[in-house]
């Protein structure tokens, strides 16, 4: 048995096959999830807080089927020790308005890695409000009102 002793290099290499499989994410591939969390993982983002293969399976699978092409573009990378940090763009479309119209919403995700090279954590940082809210019809309008008397 081989064991590392360099954990950033063992990380580096998890992180980047973990930004392969993102950019790379189907419906179907959201069962290969397995091969890069571990079984207790946490994700959490501004609308889940889950712990576990299957509910984060279910949170990329909702994905899949809420949205038109949804796909991940990562823009950086940075690895220390156990510890990842990507950006990213995420781009899709609405099913219910404005289709065919690309949406991208820019987030980043801070990862923590167990010695095997497994996710543990799965913590995605975006706006909400002005990355999603202000991009719907009824609810937008409200949101830039707010974010307009926010800053006067």
């Amino acid at each position: 048995m081989t064991t590392s002793t360099n954990p950033t290099a063992d990380c580096s290499a998890a992180a980047t096959r973990l930004a392969r499989y993102f950019e790379a994410l189907s419906p179907h591939g959201v069962a290969e999830l397995a091969l890069h969390y571990d079984a207790a993982a946490r994700f959490k983002d501004p609308f889940n807080d889950v712990t576990g293969i299957p509910a984060i399976a279910h949170i990329f699978a909702h994905m899949f089927h809420a949205l038109e092409q949804p796909h991940f573009v990562i823009t950086t990378q940075v690895v220390q020790g156990t510890q990842c940090f990507m950006t990213w763009e995420f781009r899709f479309s609405f099913k219910s308005f404005q289709r065919g119209v690309q949406q991208v919403i820019l987030g980043a995700t801070h990862l923590q890695f167990s010695d095997g090279g497994l996710v543990t954590l799965h913590r995605d940082y975006w706006d909400a409000a002005e990355e999603l809210y202000e991009k719907l019809p009824l609810v937008g309008g409200l949101m830039r009102w707010l974010k307009r008397r926010a800053n006067t």
